[in-house]
């Protein structure tokens, strides 16, 4: 073995830190920003069944796929997807840990704009209890607030300043946790942020039901919840709509990002991972469902009635979270208190997720390169310092790594781990590793679930988009009326080139690191035969 694996591992201290750490990585602003707009625009109710659909079908078995041959992998000292697979696949199929190098770059390429976003919320719980946007009594001027915010569409003037100190103060308070490691570091910081986050959730929760009817006596919180949950089930008749159900459940519950497959290397070899696996993604539902579903929309209702709530669903999830609820806390008593909690609610559940996806390149340089833990913090701080600039500065950027990073490559790298799982760890093997160790057994219809459904749901969801509007994303164009045009401005069209180029080279540069690592342990195995 080479000097990376002389060293102790680490493993979690407790059942539930690793369970509040899972449920850490999963419960983020996906949950309370995301999904409520999402739920609204596809049936309300009718959106929970392809949710809940989805959620049975591609979650949960993914999740245990990834927990499963995570601690396989682990018993190999492998913290990272490439010597996760590389364990499960042996030296027979040699070619696959060069697949789970996008364990490594899809929750790298994550971070790089979840870190800036996860700023602004730090950033507007300061602005709320300072009386920043107080006197901003409308959407329109609440947009124009966040537009001077973020630069005012110049963000190389004076005028981003500000953003880019908040920027700062949260990429620093990132990697202070990362630096103290699994135990001291990630593990402890979720102990105790995400208690803090779930009674946050609930007293938010508490005062929107308690408010009464501010404005107008027929708009009541019965009724907000109705226009959040009355089911619409026409809209189940589109392919859209099961399509964004799979993708809310994707963003919501961290698989297909490679962190839930680290995080489960560092569990003992007979520790159970059925139940801290199935009871952090089942936090996460309650976190999204009951909170997520209980807090922005309903509020919004109370405020601004059925149109105005519409109009505010319609402009988007970040229209919701920074053009929309600072507005509806001017309207409450204590609302500077109230707004301080909500966006410190949102920062919160930001951090203990982007913490979390540092961790497979932090493992990876560690364990296969032996290298420190400060020398591997400058090396990720660097790289992703580097790559948060381009979003911060870069035209249409945040849009461009939020699609390949996240909407495109949580699918892909899913697909990837159920077809290895399925064809090469084994169906009966890997069933049986699942509950290695564990007093539970889960009905053998999930088996069936696992080995087969999974895979094809996620094939179809890929397939279905290269077919629709996968080719036109290639080729950076779009159909307005009857002609194809450029998908991206004069001015953004650089950038995307840029960021694409930018992708590419950290993909093929990992695997570069890769096929290194693997030569660096070839040369050790023969020094020490």
């Amino acid at each position: 073995m080479h000097e990376g694996h002389k060293k102790v591992r680490a493993v979690w201290g407790s059942r539930l830190g690793v369970v509040l750490a899972a449920a850490g990585c999963a419960v983020g602003l996906g949950n309370f920003l995301r999904f409520p707009g999402i739920a609204v625009r596809n049936g309300g109710g009718a959106f929970m069944i392809p949710y809940f659909i989805a959620f049975i079908l591609l979650a949960l078995p993914l999740c245990w796929m990834e927990w499963t041959m995570g601690r396989f992998g682990g018993r190999d000292h492998h913290g990272s997807a490439p010597g996760v697979f590389d364990a499960v696949c042996g030296r027979k199929h040699a070619w696959a840990k060069y697949l789970g190098v996008l364990g490594i770059t899809g929750s790298l390429g994550i971070f790089f704009f979840y870190v800036y976003v996860e700023s602004w919320t730090l950033a507007y719980s300061v602005f709320s209890i300072t009386g920043e946007y107080a006197a901003n009594n409308n959407p329109e001027a609440m947009s124009k607030f966040l537009g001077a915010f973020l630069g005012g569409g110049k963000p190389f003037s004076l005028a981003i300043l500000p953003a880019y100190f908040f920027f700062l103060i949260t990429f620093a308070c990132n990697f202070w946790v990362v630096w103290h490691g699994i135990n001291k570091g990630i593990e402890r910081f979720c102990k105790i942020a995400m208690p803090l986050l779930f009674v946050l959730g609930i007293v938010m929760v508490i005062r929107v039901f308690t408010l009464g009817t501010p404005v107008n006596p027929e708009w009541t919180v019965e009724q907000g919840l109705g226009f959040m949950w009355n089911p619409n089930f026409s809209a189940l008749k589109s392919s859209k709509v099961w399509l964004e159900a799979a993708g809310q459940v994707f963003f919501s519950t961290s698989v297909g990002i490679g962190v839930l497959l680290t995080y489960a290397t560092y569990m003992k070899s007979r520790e159970d991972i059925l139940l801290p696996s199935t009871t952090a993604t089942v936090l996460n539902e309650f976190a999204e469902v009951i909170l997520g579903g209980s807090i922005v929309i309903p509020a919004a209702f109370l405020f601004f009635g059925p149109q105005g709530t519409t109009q505010a669903v319609e402009g988007g999830t970040f229209g919701l979270a920074f053009t929309t609820t600072p507005l509806i806390f001017n309207y409450m008593a204590g609302g500077p208190v109230l707004g301080f909690c909500w966006f410190l609610l949102l920062f919160v559940a930001g951090a203990t997720s982007s913490v979390s996806i540092l961790q497979p390149a932090i493992a990876f340089l560690e364990e296969e390169f032996g290298f420190s833990r400060k020398r591997v913090i400058l090396i990720v701080g660097a790289v992703t310092f580097f790559a948060a600039h381009l979003v911060i500065f870069g035209d249409g950027v945040l849009d461009e790594m939020d699609f390949w990073f996240n909407s495109f490559g949580l699918p892909l790298f899913g697909l990837i781990e159920a077809l290895l799982f399925v064809f090469i760890l084994g169906p009966s093997r890997g069933w049986e590793e699942l509950h290695h160790g564990s007093p539970y057994r889960l009905p053998r219809l999930f088996k069936w679930i696992m080995v087969t459904v999974t895979p094809l749901f996620l094939f179809a969801i890929l397939a279905g988009w290269l077919v629709t509007d996968g080719w036109k994303t290639l080729l950076m164009i779009k159909l307005v009326e009857g002609h194809y045009v450029s998908l991206y401005t004069a001015n953004q069209m650089p950038w995307v080139i840029g960021t694409r180029l930018f992708a590419l080279t950290l993909v093929i540069g990992t695997c570069v690191l890769v096929y290194i690592a693997w030569k660096r342990r070839a040369v050790a195995e023969k020094l020490h035969r």
